[in-house]
C-alpha cells in the first residue's frame, strides 16, 4: 500500500473521557435538540437560521463571532432559532487547499489530525459551555461523527457527499436533524433518495462494529444551487424550485417534509453579498404559499466577522480563508430583517 501510517488516533470514547460534557452542557444540548425537532416536525413555527463562517479556520475568531451572535440570537428568539455553523472540515472539489481545522489547527502549519480532533471537540464544547449554542457541523467523514455526537444540534451532508452510501447510512443513526444537500449537478432525485435512505433502518459496518440504525425522521433537504454542464452556477431558490421540492415530498412517503435554503454557494454564485436578497425572496415565497410556509424551515447563511475572503496565511482577523462571507455588520442587519419579515 502506497501510504504511510503516522500514528494511531484516539477513538471517540477516549476523547470524550478526556473532554467530558458536563450535566449543564448536556442540558443545553438536549433543550436545543428539542427546539429543533419541534421546528422540523411543524410543532413550532419559528424558522432555523444556520449561520456562520464557511470554515471555522481559527478558534479565537470563531469564539469572537459567537460572542457577537449570542445577544442577537436572544433578541430574535421568538421568531428565529439560530444555530451557528462551526464547520471544522472543508470539502475540496479538486482535493487541494485548506481542508479545515480538523486537518490543520494552524492553517499555515502542517496537518495534525490528532490535535485537530482535540481542537474540534474543544471548539464545540466552548460554544455550548460559554455561549449556550449547540452548533452545526458538516459530516465530511462519517466515521468522525462520534467525536461530536454529544454536542451537535445539526448535521449537514454536503453536495459532494450526498450520494455516498456511508454518509446516508450514518445519517440514519443520527438523532438530530441532518440536511441533505442537492448534488453539484442539481439532480434532486439524488437528494430525495438520500433523505429516503436516512429516514429508514439499516445494518452496516461503522468504525469496525456491526451497527444497526433506527432511521432519522428529521433528515431533510437543502437546496444550494448547482453547476450546469457549461460550468455556470445555477440557482434553485426561486418559487418554482421550492415548489418542485414540495411536489417531490408529496410524491414520497417521507416523514416531516422540510427544506433549508442555502443562500450562498451556487445559489449566489459565491457572492456573499447576494445572500440578503436571496433570503428575502425565500421569505416572500413562504408568505405567498401556505404549502411553502410549511415546507421551508429555514436558511443557511455564510457569515464571519469581516466581509469577503483572503488567502491562507492572510492577516485579516475574522475574514474567511475559504469561501467569501458576509461581514458582521451586514449579518446583524440581515438577522433583524429576517425577524421583522416574519
Amino acid at each position: 500500500m502506497n501510504m504511510e501510517f503516522e500514528r494511531k488516533l484516539a477513538i471517540p470514547m477516549e476523547v470524550k473521557e478526556r473532554f467530558p460534557v458536563t450535566a449543564r452542557m448536556a442540558a443545553v444540548v438536549e433543550k436545543r435538540a428539542a427546539e429543533l425537532a419541534a421546528i422540523f416536525t411543524g410543532a413550532d413555527d419559528r424558522i432555523v437560521l444556520i449561520i456562520g463562517p464557511c470554515s471555522a479556520d481559527r478558534e479565537d475568531a470563531m469564539l469572537d463571532y459567537l460572542a457577537h451572535l449570542r445577544p442577537v440570537a436572544d433578541k430574535v428568539s421568538d421568531k428565529v432559532l439560530i444555530v451557528p455553523r462551526i464547520y471544522t472540515n472543508k470539502p475540496r472539489t479538486s482535493g487541494d487547499g485548506y481542508k479545515g481545522i480538523l486537518h490543520q489547527p494552524d492553517p499555515t502549519g502542517r496537518p495534525d489530525l490528532y490535535k485537530g480532533i482535540i481542537t474540534t471537540r474543544s471548539l464545540h464544547m466552548q460554544a455550548v459551555r460559554d455561549f449556550g449554542f449547540s452548533c452545526a457541523d458538516e459530516m465530511l467523514y462519517p466515521e468522525n461523527h462520534k467525536y461530536l455526537d454529544d454536542l451537535l444540534a445539526y448535521v449537514a451532508v454536503g453536495a459532494r457527499s450526498v450520494e455516498d452510501q456511508q454518509h446516508r447510512l450514518t445519517a440514519s443513526g443520527i438523532e438530530v436533524p441532518v440536511g441533505m444537500k442537492n448534488p453539484t449537478s442539481g439532480d434532486l432525485s439524488i437528494m430525495m433518495n438520500a433523505i429516503h435512505t436516512a429516514q429508514h433502518k439499516h445494518s452496516f459496518i461503522y468504525r469496525g462494529w456491526a451497527a444497526h440504525s433506527q432511521g432519522n425522521p428529521l433528515a431533510h433537504a437543502i437546496l444550494r444551487g448547482y453547476t450546469n454542464k457549461q460550468g455556470h452556477a445555477m440557482p434553485n431558490y426561486h418559487y418554482e424550485d421550492l415548489r418542485r421540492v414540495y411536489d417531490l415530498y408529496q410524491e414520497s412517503d417521507l416523514k416531516n417534509p422540510a427544506l433549508i435554503v442555502d443562500t450562498n454557494h451556487a445559489n449566489s454564485g459565491k457572492d456573499p453579498f447576494e445572500q440578503p436578497r436571496i433570503a428575502r425572496e425565500v421569505l416572500n415565497c413562504r408568505r405567498d404559499s401556505d404549502d411553502l410556509k410549511g415546507l421551508v424551515k429555514g436558511l443557511m447563511i455564510e457569515s464571519y466577522l469581516v466581509d469577503g475572503s483572503q488567502p491562507v496565511g492572510g492577516t485579516c482577523y475574522g475574514q474567511s480563508i475559504t469561501d467569501a462571507c458576509l461581514g458582521w455588520e451586514k449579518t446583524e442587519r440581515l438577522i433583524y430583517d429576517i425577524a421583522d419579515a416574519l
